[in-house]
């Protein structure tokens, strides 16, 4: 049974959508449920995540905990975004049935890639102005 904090997150879920302007983003897939998470981040200057949002096909405990990890990384360094678990996830919902943790799993991961993303980005952008200074 999901709690009630689930199941609110679930019907109001604030952070979906695609977000203009991110410059981290990622696409992940469970194969064995097929639920589809997208995460965009918009991260600026410092480092700072100042927005993030999600589009994900999936259960309530996948929409769910997109929308949470969104919440939870709004206002962190890249850094500190990176220190964050499904565990954590799953605390700040207040836990999934069993069978549904997986989802908690799949956001970290979405996490984890959009943050190689923007470090990819980052190096090409570092790249193209050395080259630009050459």
């Amino acid at each position: 049974m999901y709690t009630q904090k689930v199941i609110n997150i679930f019907k109001n879920p604030k952070n979906a959508g695609g977000l203009h302007g991110a410059n981290a983003t990622s696409k992940v897939t469970d194969n064995s449920c097929g639920d589809i998470i997208k995460l965009y981040l918009k991260v600026n200057e410092e480092g700072i995540i100042e927005e993030a949002k999600f589009k994900t096909f999936g259960c309530t405990a996948s929409i769910a905990s997109s929308s949470m990890l969104c919440d939870m990384v709004k206002g962190l360094s890249i850094e500190e975004a990176e220190e964050i678990t499904a565990n954590d996830v799953l605390e700040e919902l207040g836990g999934l049935p069993a069978e549904k943790v997986h989802c908690a799993s799949l956001v970290e991961e979405a996490l984890r890639e959009a943050i190689a993303d923007y470090f990819k980005r980052l190096e090409k952008e570092l790249k193209k102005q050395q080259a630009e200074e050459e």
